[in-house]
């Protein structure tokens, strides 16, 4: 009886471990939901967890190579993009964001206004993302779209993409 039940345990066990790691695979497939501009403004509204461009959350001056109208700025990073970041709270150089990182500029018209989230969110599966990885989106501060995730950062790319950037960001060029 005793040998019958120690059987059984282990057969559960056993199919219990199978079906966990078939699980598993069907997640690591490479395949992935895209996100969509609304769980973007969604995550782009929330401070909580974030941290600053430079440790200050302090607006910048739009800096004169900006492709951006607003005459203010100020840039966070979620804690996985965060982990990028040096002690100074600059992007460290050659740094490559992981996956999951979200980084979202506001940009103001003054210091009480906020018009627009920038944002660009690491999600290389995502069939939205660039070739590169990152998914953008620019969004007003009611959450109407400006310039959707769907276009692969066709109106970013061009000047994330210049010499100088790091991993497509452009903070430490413009503000040392």
């Amino acid at each position: 009886m005793k040998r019958n039940k120690i059987l059984l345990l282990s057969t559960l066990l056993f199919a219990a471990l199978a079906l966990l790691n078939a699980c598993k695979n069907d997640d690591d497939s490479g395949s992935s939901a895209a996100i969509t501009d609304e769980e973007l403004y969604d995550l782009a509204k929330s401070t909580s967890g974030f941290v600053w461009y430079k440790n200050s959350d302090d607006f910048l001056d739009m800096s004169a190579g900006s492709g951006h109208a607003q005459p203010l700025l100020r840039t966070r990073y979620n804690a996985k993009a965060a982990a990028a970041l040096d002690s100074d709270g600059k992007v460290k150089a050659g740094t490559t964001f992981a996956d999951g990182s979200l980084i979202v500029k506001e940009l103001n018209n003054n210091p009480t206004t906020l018009a627009i989230y920038a944002v660009m969110y690491k999600s290389a599966n995502d069939p939205n993302a660039d070739a590169n990885g990152w998914v953008w989106a620019y969004l007003n501060a009611n959450g109407s779209v400006l310039s959707s995730s769907t276009g692969k950062g066709s109106g970013c790319n061009g000047c994330h993409g210049q010499a100088d950037h790091i991993d497509f960001t452009l903070m430490n060029k413009f503000f040392q």
